[in-house]
């Protein structure tokens, strides 16, 4: 059987059973920044430290193994993407490239990272504001960076993007900042000095200690395939979609490699960070100060704040909108998640939930001592896990249904982005993992109690004969 020809994005809904609701107003433009805000170009600010503690120093390698890893993923779901250009991501793609109960349990998985996201998100960022400003408290913080982003979402896709931009340029500019000082400091002797022990030190190396903190790095890099989640919402071809995520992928990678390398030869007490960690997450503002001060501390303490705060949760809460909005037409999650808002035309009903749980999960998390770490690990296994049937689904969909023999796309990529994936998952932290098959286990049960009801998984538009 011949390849399934690709279609654009644009290509009528209908074709695989749903009305197209949402506005088609995003150029690549959009979607290119709207990928790099969601990775946040100074995403390695908030959690250098553990990157840097986990990969015995070699901050800059862990980094490139992540983008690596991570761009493999994105190259799958660059083919899935032209094969669907739909909502609903891995969600999607797994339960129309292998089958609906599959797809249900690989956007059950994915859940997991996209509706704890913005609570992480507004949780790091509401704790460094107290930090600045102590006289206002964590939660209100919280509740205003919530409120805030919710009404922005609320406005429409259009509104999403315009800040979109403002908020990348204001990022840009500050590590533009911190290069500049960082590689000045450097240069009059301050700090390390250059050298390569960021990229590789043969003292510290081995694969399980760079893998352990590439399992880390990776939360940085995750939101490139948030882009996918606006296939209904693009006006560009489908391939487009592809080549955003890839290019966002690269754009980001290369500023985490720059800006971590500088960071590494400017921390003050490498010894003291190798030996005890950084539980108070100030590692990359020490290395800011030794650079430049304490302006240059405080600015970059600020920008993760807003970064983390707005920029980043906002684009993450509408992602997660689209994810339940697409479970919820299909009947997998409750069909109230499904209602489109007739003057914006967002999912109004999602947007509000998510919005609730962030603000409700962020709230108890405030309350822990272990909170940011907790919702991280979670995170991170979430992501990992679903991106793996993601490289399955490609492999099926292509080279077993429709006899596809473009080896390198459809099952070189595809198999390697799967032995990485795995390879990482092993490797990471144990709390993560039982936790992670703990939220499967559960989500097994729903699916089980689904067939018990007579309302088994299905796909609009999915027949038998579309399935072989």
């Amino acid at each position: 059987m011949a390849q399934q020809p690709e279609g654009p994005a644009t290509a009528n809904l209908e074709q695989y059973g749903y009305r197209q609701e949402l506005s088609r107003s995003l150029t690549f433009t959009d979607l290119l920044i709207y990928g790099l805000i969601f990775m946040v170009p100074i995403a390695p600010f908030g959690i250098f430290g553990s990157v840097y503690n986990g990969s015995g120093g070699m901050v800059a390698l862990a980094y490139v193994i992540g983008m690596v890893a991570m761009m493999f993923t994105a190259l799958s779901y660059a083919q899935m993407v032209k094969a669907f250009p739909m909502a609903g991501s891995v969600y999607s793609y797994a339960g129309r490239g292998i089958a609906p109960p599959v797809g249900f349990l690989a956007g059950w998985v994915i859940l997991l990272d996209y509706v704890l996201v913005p609570g992480l998100l507004y949780l790091v960022a509401s704790v460094a504001m107290h930090s600045l400003v102590p006289g206002i408290p964590v939660w209100l913080w919280l509740v205003a960076f919530v409120l805030l982003n919710t009404a922005v979402n609320y406005l429409g896709i259009q509104m999403t993007a315009r800040v979109n931009k403002i908020m990348l340029i204001a990022e840009l500019i500050v590590l533009a900042i911190f290069l500049a000082v960082g590689i000045g400091a450097l240069l009059s002797g301050k700090g390390a000095g250059f050298s390569f022990a960021p990229l590789f030190n043969a003292d510290t190396f081995s694969w399980s200690v760079v893998f352990g903190a590439v399992s880390i790095a990776v939360l940085s890099f995750l939101g490139f395939d948030g882009i996918s989640m606006l296939a209904e919402e693009s006006r560009e071809e489908a391939r487009q979609i592809g080549r955003a995520m890839v290019a966002a992928l690269l754009l980001a990678g290369v500023l985490f490699i720059v800006q971590t390398w500088v960071a590494a030869l400017l921390v003050p007490d490498a010894p003291g960070l190798l030996a005890n960690g950084d539980p108070d997450g100030t590692a990359f503002y020490d290395a800011a100060r030794a650079a430049g001060g304490g302006w240059l501390a405080s600015l970059t303490a600020l920008a993760t704040a807003i970064a983390w705060g707005f920029a980043n949760s906002l684009v993450a809460q509408a992602a997660t909108s689209r994810l339940l909005y697409a479970m919820a037409r299909d009947r997998q999650m409750p069909r109230f998640l499904a209602r489109i808002n007739d003057k914006h035309k967002v999912p109004a009903n999602a947007t509000l939930l998510v919005a609730a749980v962030s603000l409700a999960l962020g709230l108890y998390m405030a309350t822990r001592d272990d909170g940011i770490s907790l919702l991280s690990t979670l995170v991170n296994f979430g992501a990992m896990t679903a991106f793996l049937a993601l490289h399955v689904a490609v492999v099926v969909h292509y080279v077993v249904r429709h006899g596809s023999r473009d080896w390198l796309r459809h099952l070189v990529v595809p198999v390697v982005g799967f032995l990485i994936l795995l390879y990482v998952v092993i490797n990471a932290n144990i709390a993560a993992q039982t936790l992670g098959f703990l939220w499967l286990g559960i989500g097994v049960i729903v699916l089980i109690t689904f067939y018990l009801t007579g309302r088994r998984p299905e796909l609009a538009g999915l027949t038998e004969g579309s399935k072989q």
